[in-house]
C-alpha cells in the first residue's frame, strides 16, 4: 500500500490541493510504521514544494 501511495502522490504533485487530499487518504490507509516512512519520503521528495502542507498533514495524525 505504501508503494501505491507514493506513486499516486508523485502523479498528483503538480497540484497542492490534490497532493494534500491524496496524502490524507494515504495516511488513513497505512499502519504507523508506514506512516513514518511516508513522512520521511514526502519531506525528502516534496519538502521544498510542500513542506508546510506535509508537516500539517502528519501533525494531525501524530497528535491523535
Amino acid at each position: 500500500m505504501l508503494k501505491y501511495a507514493k506513486e499516486i502522490l508523485t502523479k498528483v504533485s503538480f497540484d497542492a490541493q490534490l497532493f494534500e487530499k491524496e496524502l490524507k487518504k494515504a495516511i488513513k490507509m497505512l499502519v504507523p510504521e508506514e506512516i513514518k516512512e511516508l513522512r520521511a519520503w514526502c519531506l525528502e521528495k516534496f519538502g521544498k514544494l510542500y513542506s508546510t502542507l506535509i508537516h500539517r498533514s502528519f501533525n494531525r495524525v501524530l497528535l491523535t
